[in-house]
């Protein structure tokens, strides 16, 4: 085409050199002439438009299928490593969770259901890489690494094209241009990586955004203008997101999306969960990779070693002493194979009420183990807590794990003071017993099931009311004065639904005789305070919050069934 003069010479150039710069792969190029002249045409001007590619014109889910599934990484990070072979010790579980799937629902992806995804994990590119795989290789945190390989291999089964990039945009090419994803999952650091690189073009591709966020952002954090106006703002969040459109670890608020992950500790047979049978020792894992995590902790962990062995697996740095109790057997940092096969042999596994909300407790359950952590008293929050404290979210910490306190439970799990040995010795003692236990939103099909809800029905880019979940779902609570949308709900056996909220921003949907009307920001509306009898009706969709309560409001809440698990 006489208009398009270099095209050949660029074609040649990109065949030869498209991994040269870890942003071609993610435009999607893959080294084969069809993506090399998709990306010419469409994310530079070099060729001529190819018919039926524009991909900015076309209606969500209707996306051409010309994409490979292809991961494109530094295979040399500990972490890529990590995620790679979490992903294929699991990937015969995920094989049979999809294809149960497959045979049990009509729920299957059709080809026009097919996505195109990009999972982008800021935390592993640039400096905040660099610190991150430090870190992994020194006993840090791993949950993350558990989600993003969990996340990567059930898009997969579920039959999305992927690419799984630790490094889009960072050198040659224009990230300006239109990007061919319908769904970019990433993080915090990724998300504000690409709203540098990306510029203006970054607000029209605001709602494909799926944000993997450890511990949940609340509606009233992350709407800007009202988190920098009413004490809200921190160094996360204000964003001016969907709130469901932050994926966490644990089902934390319904404010926003529960992605989760996949415990290793059971295997399913058949259509039922049955659990593994391991030969228990009497062992005691202490839960605690670092030195710093002990401290304080002596009498708690002396008082579980008169019953059971204690070990230990503290990461010894070169030149270091460790100051652990003399009757800890510390292992040190082991692989997470050698680490599961101690836990297969372990009884008992010892919170020290620090990390918190971690995936392993969840894992040794699944693998057969009692989980006792500590009580918090008062809760930890942004209020009392260095650790909190700058976090996007109200939430108050009961224990170091409330999901396994809350959910779970005893037999499974024990919450005790401990300061009082005698609450310690008699959890340790009733302790007699006990199978592996999934919670079932943890299994592959669980997740997969979860997953395949959100792409189905998740549609941020719309501007039409939401309609899923359907209004027939919907059960009104008017909750007491000072109580959250998400504690009147769980009382009565429900969740609180933020998509549902806009059936109740109506005076009638109160049922009360109103004395006044408000409309306004309010992260706490639609709501009404018996001083005055003023209704508060919100202004602000982005404000519809599950989380916060107040003294002087009843709040008026969306809930909703569920099906366990």
């Amino acid at each position: 085409d006489p208009a398009y003069p270099v095209c050949a010479e660029k074609v040649e150039f990109l065949q030869a050199q498209w991994q040269s710069d870890p942003c071609y792969a993610f435009y999607g190029m893959d080294g084969t002439t069809c993506s090399v002249l998709t990306y010419l045409s469409q994310t530079e001007d070099f060729c001529p438009p190819r018919d039926g590619r524009n991909h900015s014109s076309l209606p969500w889910h209707q996306k051409p299928q010309a994409h490979t599934k292809k991961a494109i990484s530094n295979n040399s990070s500990p972490a890529i490593k990590f995620i790679r072979s979490r992903v294929e010790k699991m990937s015969e579980r995920w094989i049979q969770a999809g294809l149960r799937m497959k045979e049990s629902s009509n729920n299957t992806v059709s080809t026009q259901m097919r996505v195109y995804v990009l999972l982008y994990p800021g935390a592993l590119s640039g400096s905040v890489g660099q610190r991150f795989e430090a870190m992994v290789e020194r006993g840090g945190p791993l949950g993350e690494l558990v989600q993003w390989a969990d996340l990567s291999a059930c898009l997969t089964i579920l039959g999305h094209n992927l690419i799984f990039s630790a490094a889009p945009g960072r050198g040659s090419c224009p990230i300006q241009r239109p990007l061919n994803f319908d769904l970019i999952y990433t993080d915090y650091h990724g998300l504000a990586h690409l709203q540098g690189a990306m510029g203006l073009a970054f607000k029209h591709y605001q709602c494909r955004f799926r944000i993997l966020d450890s511990f949940g952002t609340e509606p009233a954090f992350n709407f800007a203008s009202y988190a920098h106006s009413h004490g809200y703002k921190t160094l996360w969040g204000s964003w001016d997101l969907q709130p469901l459109q932050y994926m966490t670890m644990f089902p934390h608020t319904p404010d926003n999306s529960f992605l989760g992950f996949v415990s290793e500790g059971t295997v399913r047979k058949g259509s039922e969960l049955e659990p593994v049978s391991y030969k228990k020792d009497r062992i005691a894992m202490v839960y605690g990779k670092q030195d710093y995590m002990w401290q304080g902790k002596y009498e708690y962990v002396k008082v579980i070693s008169e019953e059971l062995e204690t070990h230990a697996t503290v990461y010894q740095p070169p030149g270091h002493t460790l100051h652990l109790p003399s009757f800890i057997r510390n292992h040190g940092l082991l692989t997470q194979e050698h680490f599961q096969q101690l836990l297969r042999k372990t009884k008992l596994f010892v919170g020290l009420g620090f990390p918190y909300e971690g995936p392993a407790p969840i894992e040794a359950i699944g693998m057969g183990c009692v989980f006792i952590q500590p009580r918090f008293d008062p809760p930890h929050s942004s209020a009392n807590n260095d650790f909190y404290k700058g976090k996007p979210t109200t939430r108050q910490i009961s224990s170091q794990h409330p999901y396994a306190e809350e959910f779970i439970g005893k037999p499974y799990v024990w919450t005790v003071d401990v300061t009082n040995k005698s609450d310690i010795r008699e959890a340790v003692k009733a302790i007699l017993r006990s199978e592996s236990f999934t919670p079932q939103e943890f299994t592959c099909v669980g997740m997969l099931k979860r997953v395949l809800g959100y792409i189905t029905h998740q549609n941020f880019c719309s501007k039409s009311v939401p309609t899923w979940p359907p209004k027939s779902a919907l059960r009104v609570h008017l909750a007491p004065l000072g109580q959250s949308c998400v504690s009147v709900c769980r009382r009565s056996s429900l969740v609180c639904e933020p998509a549902l909220f806009h059936h109740l921003n109506t005076p009638a949907a109160l049922g009360l005789s109103c004395a006044s009307v408000l409309p306004e920001l309010n992260h706490l509306f639609p709501s009404y305070s018996p001083w005055g009898r003023q209704c508060g009706l919100q202004q602000e969709p982005l404000l519809f919050s599950c989380a916060g309560s107040d003294p002087s409001y009843r709040r008026l809440c969306p809930c909703r069934s569920h099906l366990t698990g």
